[in-house]
């Protein structure tokens, strides 16, 4: 026979061994995209300088529409 304190304590014990984990998961889980992503975002030497802002048709349409 299991006494209840034992039981409750081993069910904390299981409790705060997940909680961890999850939250060990979790910290790398958000951690790895933004690595990942500042790796993606270099540019190389040679690409075009960015022509700054361009009125283009999907915008005049963008802007008619929050007019309205």
């Amino acid at each position: 026979m299991t006494d209840p304190k034992h039981k409750v304590s081993q069910s904390r014990r299981k409790f705060m061994r997940d909680a961890a984990i999850t939250g060990g998961a979790a910290a790398a889980a958000v951690t790895a995209p933004g690595v990942a992503m500042a790796e993606a975002t270099e540019s190389p030497v040679n690409e075009k300088p960015d022509e700054g802002y361009r009125l283009t048709q999907h915008i005049l349409d963008y802007y008619k529409s929050a007019a309205s």
